[in-house]
């Protein structure tokens, strides 16, 4: 196609990041189709105006479902809270629209077993909002892995904290109902750290896991009430590969300090290969071998030797950030639509990511092991 027609459905921060990375994906990448920013909508006429405007849209809109029957709109990004993915992902899919969703799928396993469903049955690709794992860094680690540079890998460490409800004085919000929101650190941000666990050792079949409600309460506001927390704050799980490997994933919303630390450790029989996304432009390997003496961990800068990193600059030790991911993610699924490949993550892939999280939940509530794949 000569060009493709965009429309975005949510004028927060990841709709912001969804419209910045389709207004660059072209200018940077330049082998894709010209890129129409169409229709941005939202509930607020006069924001979402304000921002259609800012972002470079077309026009604006408030009744997502006037965007599905438009014949200008090939792609639809859908930045909303989580309890409406369902319902808008499967009116797109069926309108015969390519859509990417963000992360999680849904409030619920079988919400997103039918968004699962409706992809099958459709044209468009489906693509979810695991930007993370675009980084040239981690795609050299599973190179790395693939090529077995630290061995036959025998151990997945996982860690994802944040502190974004760490003070108990942060107000009750949606975030904090199942209705609304669903789960809580685990539909949050251990979904990442899935997706890495996914993309760099396999499918995981089994999990064994815990979770807590650290805030049990927060203040409502503008009232004295004080209203229940209903999801977790904190859970951590041991975890069995399909391949047989072990792991353990760890994660918390209420780890002070902590503000977008992802980190995994992939042990192998002759080395280990280690990342933060809190420093996402480096990867740490050790391999065992020269003399003892000198061996050590090697720190592995990105620059434009691990694509696409070239693509945004020549300079080595210049850096990519949160924003240039999300661009590389707009890219793969353009060219999954032209090639007609599958994109990763796509919702069949992010269903298997769901069934951990959810089976996490299940786990941790019924104190047992519980099968995900």
């Amino acid at each position: 196609m000569t060009s493709l027609g965009i429309g975005l459905i949510g004028t927060g921060f990841m709709g912001k990041c969804h419209a910045m990375a389709w207004s660059h994906v072209r200018p940077v990448f330049g082998d894709v189709p010209e890129i129409r920013l169409e229709t941005l909508c939202d509930i607020d006429p006069d924001v979402t105006q304000k921002r259609a405007a800012e972002y470079g849209f077309a026009r604006a809109e408030t009744d997502w479902r006037k965007l599905v029957d438009d014949k200008r709109i090939d792609i639809i990004s859908i930045t909303s809270p989580n309890n409406v993915h369902r319902e808008m992902a499967v009116a797109f899919l069926e309108a015969g629209k390519h859509v990417w969703c963000e992360k999680p799928m849904a409030l619920t396993l079988e919400e997103a077993e039918a968004m699962t469903v409706a992809a099958t049955k459709a044209k468009g690709r489906t693509l979810l909002g695991y930007n993370y794992i675009k980084n040239p860094a981690v795609l050299h680690a599973k190179k790395l892995i693939d090529a077995k540079a630290i061995g036959d890998v025998v151990h997945f460490r996982g860690q994802v904290d944040e502190d974004y409800l760490a003070s108990p004085d942060v107000p009750w919000s949606k975030r904090a109902r199942i209705d609304l929101w669903g789960l809580g650190t685990l539909g949050d941000i251990t979904c990442h750290l899935v997706s890495f666990a996914h993309l760099l050792i396999g499918d995981i079949a089994s999990v064994s896991a815990d979770m807590e409600t650290v805030v049990k309460q927060r203040p409502v506001p503008g009232t004295s009430e004080m209203r229940e927390v209903e999801n977790e704050d904190i859970a951590h799980a041991i975890v069995r590969f399909k391949s047989g490997i072990s792991g353990m994933l760890a994660s918390s919303r209420a780890a002070w300090g902590r503000k977008n630390l992802i980190r995994f450790e992939v042990h192998g029989t002759k080395g280990m290969l280690t990342f933060d996304q809190e420093r996402l432009n480096e990867l740490q390997l050790y391999m065992s071998e020269g003399p003892e003496e000198t061996r050590g961990f090697r720190t592995i800068l990105t620059g434009p030797v691990h694509t696409p990193y070239g693509q945004f600059t020549p300079a080595p030790g210049h850096q990519l950030g949160f924003n240039e991911l999300k661009v590389i993610e707009a890219k793969h699924l353009l060219d999954c639509i032209a090639n007609g490949k599958e994109c990763f993550v796509n919702f069949a892939e992010g269903l298997k990511i769901e069934r951990v999280i959810h089976g996490m939940a299940q786990s941790a509530r019924e104190r047992k092991w519980v099968d995900v794949a």
